[in-house]
Order: C-alpha cells, then sequence, then structure tokens
C-alpha cells in the first residue's frame, strides 16, 4: 500500500542564554528544567524508537544560544546539582506527607523521586557524552534532522539593519556546522516572523527616510538555508491564532486593545497547508527558498490548554506546585478550576488518556491526508510544529503521548514519518508565493514584541545597531588581536541583546523584572565595549579597569567563538 501524505513534527527548542546570569527563580534553572523536564525526555522517546527498530523522523529545531549552552562545560554540573536537588526534594516531600498520614502524596513524591534519579541517570550514562552529542547522533543516524534558528532568537523584521539580520544568519549556520557536524538545511525564523523586500523605516526613532531592505527569505538562500517555517494564516490569510495567548494574561490584555484595529486577511482558498511552496520577494535575485505550513487542525489539539489535549481534566496541572522543592501533585481538574480547587494527581487515570489522545491526533492526520489526496491525486504533509517545552515541562504527559503518534504513524502503512528536507526533496514544490510580513503571534503581526511595554528597548537595539556597524566599517579589518577582541564581545553582546524573549517576557509579565535588568545589562555592556574599541582603535589610552572588564563578559556571555565583525559591516549580496 501506498502512502496517502507525509507528517512531521517539527519542534523548537530554544531559551535565551541564562548561563552565568542568574539561577532561581530567573535564570540557570530555566535551562535545567527545559533539559531535565523536555531534552532529556524527548532523547528517550527518540532512541527508545530507534532501540525498537522504528526511524521516527522528527524535525528538531534547537536554536543556537541553546546548542551553546548545552555544550558550555558548566552546564553539565548544573543540571547534575539540579537533578539532585529535586531527587532530595522528593524525599523530603515523602517524608513530610507519611509524618501527616497522606500516603497518596507520598506516593506522588516516590514518582517524582524515580522520575528524577532516571533523568539523570539517563543523563550520565545513556547521554554520557553530552545532550549535543545524542542529538547529532540521531541525525548522523538518519533517524532525525535538526535545524536552526537565528543565533540569539531576533525578532529579524523589526531589526533595523540588514547587516543584523545576516549577522543573526551567519552566526546560526557557523555555531550549527561546528556543533553538529553539518550545514543546517531548515530554519525556524525566530517567532516564525517574517519580512519581504520593501522600502522599510523603523517604526520607533527617527524613522528618516524610507530604505530598501531585503527579505528575510534572501538571507537564507545566500546562507544556504533552503525551507522555513510559517504560520497558515501567512500562506492563506484568515485568523492567526497565537500559540501563547492563552497561557499569559498580559498578552491578553495587549491582545483585547490591538484586536479593536486589527482585520484580519481573505481567506486564499487555493493554497494549502498540504504542500511546500517556494517564497521570493519580487525583484530579488537569489534562489527561492521553500516554506512548510503549520497545520492549523492539528495544531490546536497540542497548543491550546484550554480546548486541546493538555487540557485534559487528569492530567497534572502545570501551575499549582509544593514548595520548597516545586514539585507538582494535582491534576488539571477541569479548564476552569483555580488552584484551591485542583484534585490530587492519578498517573493511571492519566496514562489512560495517552493512548486516545494519540489515536485522536493520527485520525485527524489521516483525515486530513485523505482529503487532499482524494481532491488532488497527490500526496501531502501535515506539518505539526511546537514549542519543544510543551512535551514535558508544559505538558508533562507530553512526551509519552509524542511517542504514541510516532510509534503509530511509523507502524501505519497508509502514512509515511518525514523530516522538513526529505518531504522537499521527495515533493519539490512548483509554485512560487509572496508571503505578507507577519509572525506567528496572535493577529499575526508583531505587537507582541512591539507595543507601549517594549517601544523602548527598539530604541536601544537601534542605537547599538547602528554603532556596531560604523565600528565593523572602521575596524572590521584590523589585524591587531587585542582590538578584534574587544569588537567580537562587542558583536556577541549586541547578538544578546537582540533575543525577542526580552520583549516577549516584558509584554507577557513573565519575569518582567529579568527580562528589563537582561536587556540593559547587555546595551551597557556594549556600549562601554563600543567606546573602548574606538579608543583603542584611534590609538588612545584604554583605563586598565577596561581590560578586566572585557575579561569579564568574555567569562559571562561566553558564545560564538567563531563570530566574524565583518558580519557587521556590510550585506555579502548588496540590495
Amino acid at each position: 500500500m501506498s502512502p496517502i501524505g507525509s507528517f512531521t513534527f517539527v519542534l523548537h527548542a530554544h531559551l535565551p542564554y541564562v548561563l552565568s546570569h542568574g539561577r532561581w527563580p530567573h535564570g540557570t534553572d530555566w535551562l535545567n528544567e527545559a533539559a531535565s523536564e523536555t531534552y532529556i525526555p524527548i532523547l528517550d522517546v527518540l532512541t527508545d524508537l530507534v532501540e525498537e527498530g522504528l526511524s521516527p523522523k522528527l524535525t528538531m529545531g534547537i536554536t543556537p544560544v541553546l546548542s551553546e549552552q548545552m555544550a558550555h562545560p558548566v552546564f553539565r554540573d548544573e543540571l547534575e546539582s539540579y537533578l539532585e536537588m529535586k531527587i532530595q526534594a522528593a524525599v523530603k516531600d515523602q517524608q513530610s506527607f507519611l509524618r501527616s498520614g497522606d500516603q497518596r502524596m507520598s506516593d506522588l513524591a516516590r514518582m517524582w523521586e524515580l522520575h528524577f534519579t532516571r533523568i539523570r541517570d539517563h543523563f550520565r550514562e545513556r547521554y554520557g557524552e553530552g545532550l549535543i552529542a545524542a542529538f547529532r547522533r540521531l541525525q548522523d543516524q538518519g533517524h532525525i534532522e535538526i535545524i536552526t534558528c537565528g543565533a540569539t532568537h531576533g525578532y529579524l523584521p523589526l531589526l533595523s539593519r540588514d547587516v543584523s539580520v545576516q549577522a543573526q544568519v551567519k552566526q546560526a549556520v557557523a555555531t550549527h556546522t561546528r556543533l553538529y557536524g553539518r550545514p543546517p538545511r531548515g530554519m525556524w525564523l525566530p517567532e516564525c516572523a517574517y519580512r519581504p523586500r520593501y522600502e522599510w523605516a523603523p517604526p520607533v526613532g527617527s524613522s528618516g527616510k524610507p530604505r530598501l531592505r531585503k527579505g528575510v527569505e534572501e538571507f537564507l538562500s545566500e546562507n544556504g538555508i533552503e525551507y522555513f517555517i510559517i504560520d497558515s494564516a501567512m500562506l492563506r490569510g484568515g485568523r492567526a491564532i497565537g500559540a501563547y495567548l492563552g497561557r499569559f494574561e498580559g498578552l491578553k490584555q495587549l491582545w483585547e486593545r490591538f484586536s479593536s484595529g486589527y482585520t484580519e486577511r481573505a481567506v486564499e482558498v487555493e493554497k494549502t497547508p498540504r504542500e511546500a511552496y517556494f517564497v521570493h520577494s519580487p525583484a530579488s535575485e537569489g534562489s527561492p527558498v521553500a516554506v512548510l505550513t503549520r497545520d492549523p487542525e492539528t495544531g490546536l489539539q497540542v497548543w491550546s490548554g484550554e480546548h486541546g489535549y493538555p487540557g485534559d481534566g487528569n492530567y497534572l496541572d502545570f501551575h499549582k506546585k509544593h514548595f520548597p522543592g516545586g514539585h507538582r501533585y494535582w491534576r488539571v481538574t477541569s479548564a476552569g478550576s483555580d488552584l484551591a480547587d485542583k484534585q490530587i494527581y492519578e498517573p493511571e487515570r492519566a496514562a489512560a488518556r495517552i493512548p486516545e489522545n494519540a489515536d485522536h491526533f493520527v485520525d485527524l492526520i489521516k483525515k486530513e491526508l485523505n482529503a487532499y489526496h482524494e481532491e488532488t491525486g497527490k500526496t501531502g504533509i501535515v506539518c505539526a510544529p511546537y514549542d519543544a517545552e510543551l512535551f514535558g515541562h508544559w505538558w508533562y504527559e507530553g512526551p509519552e503521548f509524542l511517542r504514541g503518534v510516532l510509534r503509530r504513524i511509523a507502524l501505519d502503512p497508509e502514512l509515511e514519518l518525514t523530516t522538513g528536507t526529505r518531504f522537499i526533496e521527495q515533493t519539490p514544490p512548483v509554485h512560487i508565493v509572496s508571503l505578507p510580513e507577519g509572525s506567528w503571534g496572535e493577529g499575526g503581526y508583531h505587537y507582541i514584541w512591539l507595543n507601549e511595554h517594549t517601544e523602548w528597548t527598539w530604541k536601544h537595539i537601534y542605537k547599538d545597531e547602528a554603532r556596531m556597524q560604523k565600528l565593523a566599517r572602521t575596524f572590521g579589518a584590523t589585524s591587531d588581536p587585542k582590538l578584534m577582541d574587544i569588537l567580537r564581545q562587542a558583536g556577541r553582546e549586541l547578538l544578546l541583546l537582540q533575543a525577542s524573549d526580552w520583549q516577549f517576557l516584558i509584554s507577557a509579565w513573565s519575569a518582567r523584572d529579568y527580562a528589563e535588568l537582561r536587556l540593559v545589562e547587555h546595551h551597557e555592556c556594549f556600549q562601554r565595549l563600543a567606546k573602548m574599541a574606538k579608543l583603542y582603535g584611534e590609538g588612545k589610552e584604554v583605563d586598565p579597569g577596561e581590560w578586566v572588564f572585557l575579561e569579564e563578559c568574555k567569562q559571562r556571555d561566553q558564545l560564538f567563538e567563531e563570530l566574524d565583525v565583518r558580519w557587521f559591516a556590510e550585506v555579502e549580496v548588496p540590495v
């Protein structure tokens, strides 16, 4: 029997640079949580399936800034310490619950002890060579594809200079190639945000005269990226349903104000998320780049905490935690229940729901691919992109759901698991489309990242981008290693400043103080390094304390060893 179509999960793993920038409640423990609750459980699912003789063909996006952190020497010790803390907290919870005569809660604490002990043991033994090496091995064996993202997840459409977009893309390719042994062929654009070629003016600050800017896909094409992921509303129009609105109250309030002036595009029914398309900005000369489109029907089933599987009352509740230790002992109960109404978690009931959800998800995939196959006679694709952290971190049972779906599809002769590159090679695009500017945020535009709460951040970013370009043009060809050292660290601080995470956290009122402090910190570090570079480059005396400051910056923000300052000077292919 020939397959009626293909399916791929596209999981986007990302965290901003948090090493050496705090630990708890904001900082390195974000990385520890994600690794222990999502990355290792996903590796376990993939490795188990391969050992069963199945090939999961997952498309795994790991951002360069996250990859750098997982490859950093300090990460292993940080995660080991964190896991020991979680294990000991579970042991203490068991003792505390038993003293009060609560056997059910004590049993759940024992569950957490076993869970984190297994994660620790797998980290030490099964993935003893490191998480980067473990993902790389699965790719080398042909079981997954690893794609990249902007270097620090910079929000590309709002960056004010083409050299900034260029640096984000080039650094991404360089880091990915070093850590995963091959250049990436696909990219998850940060926040799925895209801008075509057009006459552009900065949305904040002194706008000046609009100037022609290259389309985002042109930078991808120039650097060997063959495809990227978009939201269905960007392809076809209609309502853009944001991924995060239901999880953050701050975003709901922003949307209420923004939506009063929002008009969605009419749906273009001739375009379909079942096909890959080439994207090409008008008047651009580079090769077109393909796009795969998020499937809206299956997407809602996992993204939505209210209408999707994670909202099932039997699943573990994310929000209610027991302190000290932070373990969770309660179930969702119902969509409307507050923390006081949450009932105790029952693992057996939750486990019984996973097969039903996996069956339903696979049935949806088959229904959509069948309809497309019957209408066109062609084999299409269902592309299901999600933040990786949905599986395990936000939704504890998510990795087991992932396992169930991948196993069912791998064993179903009507369906074929694939990766982004594999599908495009087997079913090359035949149509070229133009895409509007937008993202996968609610409403499909930029308001989550550019609004009254974040406008000030872009003013600083734009000034620093201009200053970096001037420095790179003036001193980028220097042979003086000390000057190059300053310039490269200034480039790193600018890339970290550009991370879209800061605006998102500010808008979502989630770790807002931390995000504002981090943004200001990188801005001030960049400014100080830029001043130092100019003084030294002009042959003037630099205070000894500035050299100490440079070394502190290098030790704290230790990433992107191959950064090339010339990326910030001029675009490689002029507009």
